[in-house]
């Protein structure tokens, strides 16, 4: 997944993006996309397909959900805190 965030981070409406798996009932976990946008810019599921696509990304690696956010949860030296945002998509259901 590492390679789709640093090519989210390419899009012009993305400033920060962290991926997370969440719990699915029938594949065991799928791909969300958390990202904090740039201002003024939106962002939507839709508009991530398209960009995948432009960018000849295999449909199996597109996240399947986006959660904006105001803010990726960080430890005190910067890196994101995906178990935080695990339970905050959990919770966002």
């Amino acid at each position: 997944m590492i390679e789709i965030e640093q090519l989210m981070y390419s899009h012009p409406a993305v400033r920060e993006v962290a991926i997370v798996g969440v719990p699915d009932e029938r594949l065991g976990e799928r791909a969300c996309a958390c990202v904090v946008l740039r201002e003024g810019a939106l962002l939507t599921l839709a508009d991530l397909m398209a960009y995948m696509a432009e960018n000849a990304v295999a449909k199996n690696y597109w996240p399947e959900r986006i959660e904006v956010l105001d803010a990726l949860p960080k430890t005190p030296s910067g890196k994101v805190q995906k178990f935080r945002l695990r339970e905050i998509v959990n919770s966002m259901k």
